[in-house]
């Protein structure tokens, strides 16, 4: 405790400490969203919890997509078993593991645009590493971001996980092939999205099935690379 003001001084050096980590951050950011609009490329950062399919989302999106190039920088914390699903899809991919780590981040993003070298004018995915909190925090620079979510989760997501789905561009909700099977109510979840985020889409698919994807396909085309 802190004799002075009564405050507990690690917590002060921890909130201290975080701010500066994510103002650097800021700082690389911006620096990768000049580079990103002098190409034309739109950066999209694609987060979740583990098991929401963002990697099959990603492999049929690079499949179908028609509207431009399609890259991925992928984030786990061990392994390449997604980046291999990907390529097997014909998309080039650029893994980074990030041990310990919850999250990437400017830095991460810039070295995995340096290996990948976009063409102009394309569409590089971020997937990030599965969970929702901490991939919020950090900006990488991108165009939009992206949530996804299934219909497996729970319908109180948006509710639990505030800050992950407010700074959401688009909301979606992977999965609606299993409802006839599930106690879930997408009204709730809608509304709940809503709740949180009133200026965010929220849009239905299943990507096993395909109901839905087109969907997804016409926000990729109206998303340009400005950046927030």
């Amino acid at each position: 405790m802190c004799g002075t003001c009564g405050c507990d001084e690690d917590t002060s050096r921890t909130v201290v400490l975080e701010q500066r980590v994510l103002a650097k951050n800021d700082g690389l950011a911006t620096g990768n969203r000049d580079l990103l609009r002098a190409k034309r490329i739109t950066l999209i950062n694609l987060m979740s919890s583990p098991g929401s399919g963002k990697t099959s989302l990603l492999a049929r999106t690079a499949r179908e997509f028609g509207g431009a190039p399609v890259a991925v920088i992928g984030g786990d914390q061990e392994t390449g078993l997604d980046a291999a699903r990907l390529r097997e899809s014909g998309c080039p991919v650029v893994q980074i593991n990030t041990g310990t780590g919850c999250h990437l981040d400017a830095t991460t993003v810039a070295d995995g645009l340096r290996a990948l070298e976009p063409p102009d004018g394309s569409v590089v995915f971020v997937e990030n590493v599965g969970n929702l909190v901490c991939p919020a925090l950090f900006d990488l620079g991108e165009s939009a971001r992206v949530v996804l979510a299934s219909v497996a989760e729970g319908e109180d997501k948006p509710l639990k996980y505030p800050h992950m789905f407010r700074s959401a561009d688009l909301v979606l909700l992977n999965k609606i092939d299993l409802l006839p099977h599930l106690d879930f109510d997408v009204d709730r979840f809608v509304e709940a999205a809503a709740e949180v985020n009133p200026r965010a889409q929220v849009r239905q698919l299943s990507v096993s099935t395909g109901r839905g994807v087109d969907d997804w396909y016409a926000w990729l085309t109206t998303q340009d690379v400005s950046g927030p």
